[in-house]
């Protein structure tokens, strides 16, 4: 089997019984706010794209490139589809001119028979509202002799499937690094944003590591990450000058990480590396540059390579800013009411999960506008004078007037993983609310509503240092067994970092999800 990295989550996967072409993510996301790092664009596309087979983990910007599909990827290919709720992520790849679709079932092993062989594949779907824009997922391969698992930053709760029907995994490709924009938007203060810094670069390092023992490969690549920032507004993201407190640490960081906790396997590739595998044997590993140079770009030369990026793609950002939506002094009152009344009037149980109205500032450079998305009352209103709210929002108009104009059905795939606005909260982080932005659509309010409405189950427990707790976690299930971490009285599931107060259940992070639990 031969590995081939494509940049950032991609990868091209060679067997004799044909390719498979990964998250080809070339063009920059989330309103050009990232960019692959290290950069990608030089690469081959079009051999890259004529594969026989396409795999698209779900419809995040940087994983799903349309325009990259489109121009450089057979549309003969077979589509290896993941086994989502709604079919959003067939229709747009139908839209890039793809129209040979083999539908998976979840984490159900599969013979995909092709011109030039047999390939096992397996592709565990996660279909919680909090995963991906309604959908993430993991690809398993198996040619006969090399089993790979790209699990790029999907986050799957029970891995036993994975071993029950492959065995031994050789080569596990996974995310390690930030893809978020917590908690570098919020407004704080200085030295407790530092401190959460800290804490979520190593809680996504630790998470990752406990992925790599339980599937327990012989070879690991990181990947899905780090994104670049070229915007010079945003260039202070980049982890350039050794900042513990920066969430996007590169591959180099976490393989020194990996070292120091006595995993050897781990293995560096950028664009165009490719990696020879046997079974667990790694017969090869070459790069499109020499080792120094590879070593450069990620230490001394970090920050000089990410200027000199910066200078190449500056036509490509400035472009990609003049398409947004500029309509100086219009407001956006009755747009937004359009947008969100009709998502609101379905979703009792986001609504009410959310449970307050929260405010929307609109400020940008001629345009001075405050919006509240009232959720217990179902409207979209002007502020009431002197009104005090939980959670709000300040986002530059244009990019607001871009996903209405836009019929963008998800906020978080596009304004929020921008880091382009600000966010403040009193209290805990809202699941609901975010849940509610990444659903702006009858299909997908549905599904998540209907979701939260099914009761979770919390009958089975586990004893966990001292303590007796339900065994799945209230947030998303995972396996406290597996995931769980008692500090003194506080329970953390390193899956997505929530906490609990184990003296009385009470969670941490959110508002309701209690967990059951009492001391042994």
């Amino acid at each position: 089997m031969q590995v081939t990295s494509v940049g950032h989550a991609g990868f091209r996967v060679d067997t004799k019984a044909g390719s498979i072409l990964c998250d080809p993510w070339v063009n920059p996301a989330y309103f050009a706010s990232w960019f692959p790092f290290p950069d990608n664009s030089t690469l081959d596309w079009d051999a890259l794209g004529d594969c026989d087979y396409l795999y698209v983990s779900h419809l995040h910007a940087d994983h799903f490139d349309p325009k990259n599909l489109r121009e450089h990827v057979n549309k003969d290919a077979v589509v290896l589809l993941p086994d989502f709720p709604v079919p959003d992520l067939r229709r747009e790849l139908e839209k890039a001119g793809f129209h040979r679709f083999f539908e998976t079932t979840d984490s159900v092993k599969h013979r995909v028979s092709g011109p030039k062989g047999d390939l096992d594949v397996m592709i565990i779907a996660l279909r919680a509202p909090a995963d991906g824009p309604i959908g993430d997922s993991g690809l398993v391969v198996d040619d006969g002799e090399t089993v790979c698992f790209n699990m790029n930053d999907a986050r799957p709760v029970d891995l036993d499937v994975v071993h029950a029907d492959f065995g031994q995994v050789d080569v596990h490709m996974l995310q390690y690094s930030g893809a978020i924009w917590y908690p570098m938007v919020y407004d704080m203060p200085a030295r407790a944003k530092e401190a959460f810094g800290i804490q979520k670069r190593q809680r996504q390092m630790d998470r990752c590591r406990q992925y790599i023992a339980q599937v327990g490969a012989r070879w690991v690549i990181p990947s899905a990450g780090p994104p670049c920032f070229l915007d010079p507004e945003l260039r202070h993201l980049n982890d350039d000058s050794g900042d513990p407190a920066n969430i996007f640490p590169d591959q180099v960081v976490f393989l020194e990480q990996m070292r120091a906790h006595g995993h050897d396997g781990g293995l560096l590739m950028i664009p165009g590396s490719t990696a020879e595998f046997t079974g667990s044997q790694l017969d090869s590993l070459r790069h499109p540059m020499s080792d120094d140079e590879v070593q450069a770009i990620f230490t001394t030369g970090k920050a000089d390579y990410i200027a000199d990026y910066a200078e190449r793609m500056a036509p490509v950002l400035a472009a990609a800013k003049a398409s947004w939506a500029r309509a100086a002094g219009e407001p956006l009152l009755e747009p937004l009411r359009a947008v969100f009344e009709p998502i609101m009037i379905q979703s009792d149980q986001i609504c009410d999960g959310i449970g307050y109205p929260v405010e929307l500032r609109l400020n940008g450079r001629d345009h001075h506008e405050t919006v509240v998305l009232d959720f217990p009352k179902r409207a979209v209103r002007e502020p009431i004078p002197d009104e005090k709210f939980r959670y709000g929002f300040e986002i530059a108009p244009e990019l607001v007037r871009t996903v209405v104009r836009d019929n963008e059905p998800d906020w978080v795939n596009t304004i929020f993983l921008s880091t382009r606005f600000a966010a403040w909260r009193v209290g805990g982080y809202n699941e609901y609310l975010y849940t509610f932005f990444k659903c702006l659509t009858d299909e997908r309010i549905a599904y998540a509503d209907g979701w939260f409405a099914e009761a979770h189950d919390d009958t089975a427990s586990i004893a966990l240092d001292g303590w007796e707790i339900q065994r799945r976690c209230p947030h998303l299930k995972a396996d406290l067994s597996k995931f769980g971490v008692v500090e003194g009285t506080t329970l953390t599931c390193n899956l997505h970092g929530w906490q609990w107060n184990l003296e009385n259940g009470r969670c941490l992070t959110s508002k309701g999800h209690e967990l059951r639990c009492r001391k042994l």
